[in-house]
């Protein structure tokens, strides 16, 4: 069955598979940490958007490399290598413990054994992985609904960065706090931020902000914000962002997450959902390079080049 491109999503629904299927993603995530080279603002441990799902990328292992993919349309973690090996864990309702044991054991499987830190970042929580038998759900419906809205979010995101020339992320996911998000760059140092991220090391902070930048992108939701939303933020925040006049009239700066909010539903509710959430990015980021004072003539791509590339 199709599913629409912006389903519902209402967090209470699927507290417990979104917190079990966050705590798996953490488990591949820093397989990937662990067999990758170090990019700056850690951009090397993302995981990236497919046709089904997300997937790790290639990875290197010795002279050979390995992929890992989520498949949430069958409901499959899938393992492949560069010898031809393939492996499949069926994604079903079993604990972070199982998940672990399970992949770990398909990795000695295709000669590939990975050793990573056993505890999550992130999040409150610091129950290792091996010992996760509390987060053990996995409603596929839902998970596939999420899906959805990731996959939609990121053509969007792909939009928006298509109007930037200075230095910007790729459109990736981040397993540490599930989000998808991309991130432009002024070109200027940033001042050393604060850091305290739960479980996370501040020079990782740190570097991730190292730079000034404005960043946009999706979030299902947390204790902190229960129901899912888009954001957007700037660091440094200059002087006037949070009040700012941003679009659609729904959207609304949060104290708490010190960020730009638009609630899912309101995106999902309107006319044009892909246009909704366009303007939100565009708006938002503006607000954040006029404020900040970025050189916004050399750092994006002019509405004539944009015309005369759509139109080609």
């Amino acid at each position: 069955m199709t599913q629409p491109a912006w389903p519902e999503l209402p967090y209470e629904a699927w507290k417990d598979t979104y917190e079990t299927l966050h705590m798996w993603m953490q488990v591949v995530g820093k397989i990937r940490l662990a067999c990758t080279p170090w990019l700056n603002h850690t951009w090397q441990v993302t995981l990236y958007p497919t046709a089904a799902g997300l997937t790790t990328g290639r990875m290197p292992y010795g002279d050979q490399v390995f992929e890992i993919d989520f498949d949430f349309v069958a409901h499959e973690l899938n393992l492949r290598t560069s010898r031809g090996d393939r492996l499949m864990i069926q994604l079903v309702p079993m604990s972070v413990s199982q998940f672990h044991a399970s992949l770990m054991e398909a990795l000695t499987a295709i000669r590939m054994p990975v050793s990573i830190y056993l505890k999550p970042v992130e999040v409150d929580s610091q129950l290792p992985f091996d010992e996760d038998d509390i987060h053990r759900s996995y409603d596929a419906e839902y998970v596939s609904r999420c899906w959805r809205i990731v996959c939609s979010s990121a053509e969007v995101l792909d939009r928006f960065r298509s109007r930037f020339y200075g230095k910007a992320s790729p459109v990736h996911f981040f397993w540490g706090g599930f989000d998808l998000a991309v991130t432009r760059f002024s070109g200027r140092v940033a001042p050393p931020h604060p850091g305290g991220t739960p479980n996370l090391p501040d020079r990782v902070t740190r570097d991730a902000y190292s730079h000034e930048v404005s960043s946009a992108g999706f979030w299902p939701g947390g204790t902190i914000a229960p129901y899912p939303l888009f954001y957007s933020y700037a660091y440094p925040e200059p002087n006037g962002f949070a009040d700012a006049r941003v679009e659609p009239p729904t959207a609304r700066y949060d104290t708490a997450l010190r960020e730009f909010v638009l609630p899912y539903e309101d995106v999902r509710r309107s006319d044009d959902p892909g246009e909704t959430l366009l303007a939100f990015f565009q708006s938002t980021y503006a607000a954040a390079a006029d404020l900040g004072s970025w050189d916004r003539t050399s750092l994006e791509v002019s509405t004539e080049t944009l015309r005369t590339v759509n139109a080609a």
